[in-house]
């Protein structure tokens, strides 16, 4: 049995900013609070670290149609 899912791509329904975390969220089937926590828990060491996969992401992970 194969569970299909979902292409990964950016949310423009669930997005605050670029739609990473609720594209990510979608195509795991979790809450994208949780993602949007982790890149906020990323930041707190200096910013560089969330910053930069968030944005590298965001790049690499296209839109919604």
């Amino acid at each position: 049995m194969t569970e299909t899912r979902a292409p990964l791509r950016r949310s423009h329904r669930n997005r605050i900013f670029g739609g990473v975390a609720g594209g990510l969220g979608a195509f795991f089937g979790i809450a994208p609070i949780w993602f949007r926590l982790g890149f906020l828990i990323a930041l707190l060491p200096g910013g560089v670290p969330g910053l930069l996969l968030y944005l590298l992401l965001w790049i690499i992970i296209p839109g919604e149609g």
